[in-house]
């Protein structure tokens, strides 16, 4: 592993996380500095099956679905970071802390997911986040998070 800033685009991406559409909420991710911190993208858009209910005629991106694509970022800054791309890698939350919405996410939005490894380490099972989800340099979410990491990396 090395410390030099990586990015992974949509086929990289698809390598490590097990998540396809419609849930696959990450688009690239432009920046990943080790397993310590990352910036991902997702470009939001109208064809979401999530925007048919909520709301019909006002389409706000739900909140947990925010959520979750900053854990998807931190599953791909962990799957780069410790170089276990083509794994059986899963990740589970196992809390959600001090979430906060500050801006409605709606179709056309570009959304960047600033990710910081508050704990964890090589080899562990067991990472806590901080996660910021912004549009155009504006908050519109934040929370901790921590996860139970389940893999084998491979020898």
């Amino acid at each position: 592993m090395t410390t030099e800033t990586k990015s992974a685009d949509i086929q990289l991406i698809q390598r490590i996380l097990p998540h396809r559409y419609p849930f696959l909420l990450v688009d690239k991710v432009i920046e990943i500095n080790g397993y310590h911190s990352a910036i991902g993208i997702k470009n939001v858009t109208m064809n979401e099956p999530h925007f048919q209910g909520h709301f019909p005629g006002t389409p706000i991106m739900p909140g947990v679905t925010i959520i979750e694509a900053m854990a998807q970022t931190a599953g791909v800054m962990l799957g780069v970071g410790f170089d276990v791309v083509d794994t059986d890698l899963l990740i589970y939350f196992m809390n959600i802390d001090k979430c906060k919405f500050r801006r409605k996410v709606v179709p056309g939005d570009v959304m960047e997911m600033h990710i910081e490894t508050l704990r964890g380490k090589p080899g562990g099972k067991i990472f806590k986040f901080n996660g910021r989800a912004t549009v155009d340099g504006e908050v519109a979410a934040e929370a901790e998070f921590s996860a139970m990491v389940d893999w084998t990396p491979e020898s």
